[in-house]
């Protein structure tokens, strides 16, 4: 079905389903909308412009600039059009709730803003967008991001920019969408896109990556700098709210997908199953424990957590397979005791879905553990999904943790995430938001789309599982390394890998990886940023290095390959194409 026959359909779905949910509710059989809190509204095209224009503005007010702030919102849209502009800012989720994202249709804006002065959006974190349709005042559609700003299951009828005019962003993610027009990359420093289809696509910077993707742009790495793969090896999209003309809610959980490309919606909607919200404990910050959640998962409810933070001391404990746990409006969940906040048992096709979590002053040995130590189940038919989970140590307050996310199940699929070490905000220094680890994988099979880790003190990655792969990565090693000695791993290297593979493993393959320097200390070197044994199953693709300060170097990219990072005279940032060399 071509791109403008499905348009029409969601249009024609989105009216009959007004006339029929109207039909249900005058006789009486319109089910109850669920008790989702005060920080989630659900629009309604009847309440009518100018009264949802106000809530907006209401939220927006509050967080365009609450980078660190306390609130969370999702902003939820019945099917059926809207005329409404729709800024998105800080902990803000906007999600349309139709079985396609053409039943709902902004006629407007929907945009990300530069959170910095001078149009500086590589500060634009945590906000969403999910499952709608814009047709953009002007034709475009800003969306000037940089991590932690999901993108999924949207459908723009014109163009999109990925950065905002005169500034620079550093995201980003897209998948499962649509855009009719062109997609201009403009200042990005690196972008996924996964299972996405748009006219046309221009721009580049320093790691483009396109997986599943049908028409990819013209050009090889590294002029232009993309990484091409044809098909996604194996992914489930993550779980959406939708409402059916009965006024019924539901989740729907997509069907698992192998050596896919394009989206998942052209025949109408996403191919999958339908799981009833009155089957979710639906959770609110202040009131519900992590006893009381852990009751609930014990009686066989999935969870819903809706937005707010939750102080919790000890972990959700994740038992029994199909488990749903499904975060609104970047829900965060604070450790106060140095516990996990997230424990998974080794068990087929659960799904974490849009949380947060926050290392607490007392240090974790671990934030979040998917299966024990010396899992060893098969999931490969029905794997372990993360979508949209993010870590922070510090930035809000003082926060440490040993490793942030720690993966012992064998075929888990980690579908987008940050794990951040903060460099900026309260409770930041060496001795101060200490965490070693961003993501240690054990398991066997795991696979990671659109790998974002920054900042720690040692190796941000370690994969020490087999048949490991990665489809892009994206890494800032630490800003704040007081000096050389501080920064050590072992005798005649410099600092610790971004990206380690571990002696043992015998088979891993990397696409698309970036990873820079900001060294604020002088005299601080790094000797490698990825570091793997040279064994026939290795197979990296397509990786730089860049200085971003004029302080220390990294010297190689892999192993002793690539050369060091220079900003004088000239600036050079080292590539390597294939290791080892084809």
């Amino acid at each position: 079905m071509g791109l403008r026959c499905a348009a029409c359909l969601g249009v024609m779905a989105a009216a009959s389903f007004s006339a029929a949910i109207a039909q249900a509710a005058a006789s009486g059989r319109s089910n109850a909308r669920p008790e989702l809190g005060a920080n989630v509204l659900v629009f309604d095209p009847s309440m009518g412009a100018e009264k949802i224009q106000a809530e907006i503005d209401r939220v927006y007010a509050a967080e365009q600039h609450a980078e660190f702030g306390k609130e969370r919102y999702a902003l939820l849209f019945m099917p059926g059009e809207y005329h409404v502009d729709v800024p998105v800012g800080f902990y803000t989720e906007v999600i349309g709730l139709g079985a396609t994202p053409d039943a709902v249709h902004i006629i407007g804006n929907v945009h990300a803003d530069a959170s910095l002065p001078r149009n500086n959006a590589t500060c634009t974190f945590w906000r969403a967008v999910e499952g709608f349709s814009v047709t953009p005042t002007g034709r475009t559609m800003q969306r000037a991001v940089s991590q932690a700003a999901p993108f999924r299951r949207m459908h723009v009828k014109g163009d999109v920019v990925l950065n905002q005019k005169g500034g620079w962003a550093s995201g980003g993610w897209m998948s499962d969408s649509v855009v009719d027009g062109n997609v201009g990359s403009g200042s990005q420093q690196q972008w996924i896109s996964r299972n996405s289809e748009w006219g046309s696509w221009t721009g580049a910077n320093w790691n483009m990556v396109f997986v599943g993707v049908p028409k990819p742009p013209e050009g090889e790495w590294p002029q232009p700098p993309y990484t091409k793969v044809a098909k996604t090896p194996v992914v489930r999209e993550k779980p959406f709210l939708t409402v059916d003309a009965k006024g019924k809610w539901w989740v729907r959980i997509p069907e698992l997908r192998k050596d896919s490309a394009g989206v998942t919606w052209h025949g109408g909607s996403t191919p999958g199953r339908d799981v009833a919200v009155s089957s979710f404990f639906i959770a609110e910050a202040g009131r519900d424990s992590a006893e009381k959640m852990n009751t609930e998962l014990a009686k066989g409810k999935n969870l819903l957590l809706t937005p707010g933070i939750y102080d919790l001391d000890e972990p959700i404990k994740v038992m029994r397979a199909d488990t749903e746990v499904m975060g609104l409006g970047f829900a965060t969940l604070r450790l106060v005791t140095g516990t996990a906040a997230i424990s998974v048992a080794d068990v087929d096709g659960v799904d974490v879905s849009g949380v947060l979590i926050d290392a607490g002053e007392k240090t974790s040995p671990v934030l979040m553990e998917v299966g024990r130590e010396g899992s060893h189940a098969s999931h490969a038919r029905n794997p372990i999904l993360l979508h949209d989970v993010f870590f922070r140590d510090g930035g809000a307050a003082v926060g440490r943790a040993k490793v942030n996310l720690l993966v012992n199940a064998n075929d888990t699929i980690i579908d987008h995430t940050w794990i951040w070490r903060a460099d900026h905000g309260s409770g930041v220094g060496w001795t101060s938001n200490v965490s070693d680890n961003g993501l240690v994988v054990n398991g066997r099979n795991v696979t990671a789309y659109g790998l974002f880790v920054e900042h720690h003190e040692q190796f941000q990655v370690l994969w020490k599982g087999e048949r490991g792969r990665t489809y892009f990565y994206q890494s800032e090693i630490p800003y704040d390394p007081p000096d050389q000695q501080s920064y050590t791993s072992g005798p005649g290297v410099n600092g610790w890998a971004s990206y380690k593979v571990a002696e043992g493993v015998a088979s891993h393959e990397a696409w698309g990886l970036g990873i820079y320097s900001v060294f604020r200390h002088p005299n601080v070197n790094l000797t490698r940023a990825i570091e793997v044994p040279v064994k026939p199953g290795m197979r990296f693709h397509h990786m730089i290095t860049v200085a971003l300060d004029d302080k220390g170097e990294i010297s190689n990219v892999i192993d002793d390959k690539g050369g060091p990072t220079k900003l004088a005279p000239h600036r050079v940032d080292p590539k390597v194409a294939e290791f080892p060399e084809q």
